[in-house]
């Protein structure tokens, strides 16, 4: 009979003898390792990226950690000798020895915890700075959409939170192998060789510990990644108020903005709470079940003291060791609770490291070869989104020396059009050339270095206004960068400032006016004195006197290179070269002001319109 249902075990599936709850373990191990989100592949990539360039520093670290695992199981084992030696012989001799063996190992475990931790935090420091210029690396080599579809509080949070958790990361597994399991693996090695019963009571728990862990780590994962994603909203609710300000104080904002602000916070403490609180459920865990198996040893050791006749020295020696390992034991039960909640700041991270590099950005081609800057724009459709058109077969073409003026109804695509020639996109259809050489067959940067762009909307880097006329030439001496702001006009309110050029101008300019951030911009242009200049409405936060001082400066500026502007005021380009008027995307008209006063088309339909409201325009077309 017995045999019978041997053979009938035999011909089942291998899964079929499997208990389900290791079978369902397995299963998930293996979905793990395959999954490149998941815990162990994560981990992998983490090892293999850092670990590796630093194993020298992590070798060091080890080995002082095998030693403070190494003093701890020691300390242990010596309280046998202690007790029988000095309590129970009372050895005069031993009680020296002893006493002195004691301090140098309590010595040794600190020296080497101190060395330990500096190594290890050195390491951990450069992990993070080399992570953080890897992000931010990678960020530079991605196209606008790719910030147009991210809020910058999650890039924010991804450099910081994503960067360090890779270095909690490797912190944990490194503190986990080289000292809290070397350790318990010494310890346990002493309760063992002291009292193998004792050890086989103590050791029973253990498994009940690890099947309590499991399941709080799959509750942590979900509440840390809501959590990260409503620190976000801080981090972004906070950009919105600074750069915001103005609006926040004007609609009366505040109570708004305070609710929402309220809410996100309040978001984030509830799953910090939750996460705290589960992770503090391993305390209970861990205390009961050491009590538990503290008391039943107590209990043995001493009816085997009392009755069998055991030496206390054996007893003092295991329950030292079983009470030193609790805290490893301790905290390696922690170890998967404070992964999963590192891990998901470090996919975060991964995610923007593992985003392909916008075609717009790379620059394998070779460089472009300018030899008169003529721009031609082909045929050019362009939609920022897949299924929509910006532009409809857009045809323009500017040669060197001459301007190009771009006029028409807002949203038509004059500033699309621009920033295609830069390439911030790629057109969908069609070629933009310069000089015969299609834009996306040559080099990024050599494109962008001959081209100087001043935009309605001027971007001031904190720092001085120095810095920030120097962005146009990096390499300009401080002459020079003067002369570009008196060319500007610029010269007069820079030297009126507190402290003139080194004056600073706040975070995106805020220090300064409309006016004089956009005089600022057009000093930057001036001074990066590039072959190609393309205006975004230059001049359209400046005043009537500043204009036409700015005017005057363009005016100088344009000669001998290529440009294109786009303008409003029909003002600033009745001696343009060509106008374009664009509309819908397409061009309707082209010709000089005059021809296309004569066409009695759109053109001269603003032009009529604005002449209503400034009488000058008749002076100056004539």
């Amino acid at each position: 009979m017995a045999q019978t249902e041997v053979k009938a075990d035999a011909d089942k599936p291998a899964a079929a003898i499997v208990p389900r709850g290791f079978a369902k373990r397995w299963q998930n191990f293996r979905a793990s390792m395959a999954d490149p989100d998941g815990t162990v592949a994560m981990i992998s990539r983490i090892l293999r990226g850092n670990y590796k360039a630093h194993w020298k520093g992590y070798s060091v670290s080890f080995a002082l950690l095998f030693v403070v695992a190494g003093m701890t199981s020691l300390s242990a084992w010596i309280m046998s000798d202690v007790v029988n030696q000095i309590f129970v012989k009372q050895d005069r001799e031993m009680l020296v020895v002893l006493s002195t063996a004691v301090m140098m190992i309590f010595v040794v475990k600190g020296l080497a915890t101190y060395g330990q931790i500096v190594i290890q935090s050195r390491i951990g420091n450069r992990i993070v700075a080399e992570n953080q210029k890897r992000f931010y690396d990678r960020v530079l080599k991605f196209g606008l959409n790719f910030f147009n579809e991210r809020a910058s509080g999650e890039l924010i949070m991804s450099i910081t939170a994503g960067a360090n958790g890779i270095r909690s990361v490797i912190d944990t597994i490194v503190l986990s192998v080289g000292r809290d399991f070397v350790t318990l693996i010494g310890l346990v090695f002493v309760m063992v060789y002291q009292a193998p019963i004792m050890s086989v009571f103590a050791l029973l728990i253990a498994p009940i510990a690890i099947i309590g862990i499991t399941k709080l780590v799959k509750r942590i994962r979900g509440i840390a990644r809501a959590e990260f994603t409503s620190s976000i909203m801080i981090i972004s609710m906070i950009q919105e108020t600074v750069h915001g300000a103005k609006i926040v104080k004007a609609f009366g904002l505040g109570d708004h903005m305070r609710g929402r602000m309220s809410d996100a916070v309040h978001a984030v403490e509830t799953r910090a709470n939750k996460i705290a609180k589960l992770q503090a459920r391993t305390s209970p865990l861990m205390e009961t079940l050491g009590g538990i198996s503290i008391g039943i040893v107590i209990f043995y050791a001493g009816w085997s003291t009392i009755a069998a006749g055991k030496t206390p020295g054996e007893f003092m020696s295991f329950i030292t060791a079983l009470l030193l390992a609790y805290e490893p034991a301790k905290r390696l039960a922690r170890v998967q609770v404070g992964l999963a909640e590192s891990l998901v700041a470090v996919k975060a991270l991964f995610g923007v490291l593992d985003h392909p590099i916008s075609v717009t950005e790379a620059d394998e081609h070779p460089p472009l070869v300018l030899k008169r800057g003529r721009i031609d724009v082909d045929d050019v459709s362009f939609g920022y989104r897949a299924n929509e058109e910006v532009l409809h077969g857009i045809t323009l073409s500017v040669d060197q020396g001459k301007r190009l003026a771009l006029v028409g109804p807002s949203g038509g695509g004059k500033s699309t059009i621009l920033s295609l020639i830069q390439r911030f996109y790629d057109v969908k259809k069609g070629a933009i050339r310069v000089d015969d050489q299609d834009i996306r067959t040559v080099s990024i940067g050599s494109l962008r270095q001959h081209i100087a762009f001043v935009s309605q909307d001027v971007f001031l880097f904190s720092g001085s206004v120095r810095d920030n006329i120097r962005i146009g030439r990096l390499d300009a001496t401080d002459a020079e960068v003067e002369a570009a702001a008196r060319d500007a006009f610029a010269h007069e309110f820079i030297t009126a400032l507190p402290n003139g050029y080194d004056s600073t101008v706040g975070e995106n300019g805020v220090q300064l006016s409309g006016g004089q951030r956009q005089r600022v911009a057009i000093a930057r242009a001036i001074l990066k004195n590039a072959p190609i200049l393309l205006l975004d409405e230059a001049t359209s936060a400046l005043d009537s006197e500043s204009e036409r001082m700015i005017q005057a400066a363009l005016d100088r500026l344009v000669e001998g290179r290529t440009t294109i502007v786009i303008a409003h005021r029909l003002a600033t380009i009745l001696n343009s070269d060509e106008i374009a008027v664009i509309e819908h995307g397409r061009v309707l008209e082209r010709g000089t002001h005059a021809e296309l006063v004569r066409k009695a088309g759109l053109y001269e339909k603003l032009y009529r319109y604005q002449f209503a409201e400034d009488p000058t325009l008749e002076r100056q077309s004539a």
